[in-house]
């Protein structure tokens, strides 16, 4: 498991309580002390405990990968290059690697698994995506939760299920790669807007219009970088997107909403614990639609309050007037 935070503590327990032995790459040697001293992670999901006989933290990647059969990449997207390009290029050699990250490669606008294959040389069959709808806060408090695993290799993507699976977690393969990846990463610009309007005073209805409005811009959006017959009301796509719309754990919501009631975007990143991937996904989606010009009204609304600082009243005021 390589990141610290929420989503990856979630799935070390997930894995870890399933019998899998897990080597945990932690960024601050402070949190691998904590962890190795207390069981639990200092930072995020306090609350869960490790066993240590199967859950190794270290802040040695090299060591953490080696041994390896899979590794799981749950770092923030803005610091997936940071932390992995001090690995050797044949690193992830014979291991299937699945990302559990939101969220795309700032300056470069691509996906996770596309500067993994590319950095690493990695086959795309031994590729794999974690989808929700999942909040790490509900994994850690045992409620029902639901993945999906998306592969081109339907094996590889019901061999990580199993390794999933438990009384409070279900776990279904899917063959969508780019498609489950990329909607991922709009979902958490959709909530981020969503969360602007909540701060400005809209109400449900209009969180509601939002959101159908948004099904059809990543309807419009992976058509035109990923043309293939795909169910959009699954739950990997439209069951994660309600999610992080609408619940009190999404952190790009809570992002958005912040910057809806006044606050500058400096301010709300600094005063926030964790990343909101929606903030550097805005940017990339943003600047690959400028060659697709796939009609993106909601994108186009968040980057204009978050990057050239338009009040969000009147980009909101702008926004509603082309939903239907």
């Amino acid at each position: 498991m390589i990141g610290g935070g929420s989503w990856a503590t979630a799935l070390v327990k997930i894995l870890s309580e399933n019998g899998a032995r897990v080597g945990w790459w932690m960024r601050h040697k402070s949190d691998v002390e904590h962890l190795r001293s207390t069981r639990h992670n200092a930072r995020y999901l306090s609350s869960v405990q490790f066993d240590l006989t199967r859950v190794t933290p270290s802040t040695d990647l090299s060591d953490v990968v080696k041994d390896a059969d899979w590794v799981v990449l749950a770092v923030p997207a803005a610091f997936v290059k940071e932390a992995l390009d001090k690995l050797d290029r044949d690193a992830f050699k014979n291991k299937r690697v699945i990302s559990a990250i939101k969220g795309m490669i700032p300056g470069r606008n691509e996906l996770v698994t596309d500067y993994v294959m590319e950095r690493f040389k990695v086959n795309r069959e031994r590729l794999g995506v974690v989808a929700g709808p999942c909040h790490a806060e509900e994994v850690a408090l045992e409620k029902q939760s639901y993945l999906t695993i998306g592969s081109p290799d339907l094996a590889l993507a019901e061999d990580f299920c199993q390794r999933l699976r438990n009384r409070y977690v279900k776990a279904h393969p899917a063959a969508d790669l780019d498609g489950i990846e990329y909607c991922a990463v709009m979902k958490n610009i959709i909530a981020l807007t969503s969360g602007i309007a909540h701060g400005l005073g809209y109400g449900d209805n209009f969180q509601a219009v939002l959101v159908a409005n948004a099904v059809q811009e990543i309807r419009r959006f992976l058509y035109a970088l990923s043309p293939q017959p795909r169910d959009l009301s699954a739950s990997a796509y439209l069951g994660d997107l309600l999610v992080t719309a609408y619940s009190q754990f999404s952190r790009n919501r809570t992002f958005g909403n912040m910057v809806g009631r006044g606050y500058s975007v400096k301010s709300a990143q600094m005063e926030m614990n964790m990343v909101a991937e929606g903030y550097y996904a805005v940017k990339s989606i943003f600047e690959l639609n400028k060659d697709l010009r796939v009609n993106m009204p909601i994108t186009t609304a968040a980057y204009h309050v978050l990057y050239e600082k338009i009040a969000p009243a009147v980009e909101l005021e702008i926004l509603k007037e082309k939903f239907r």
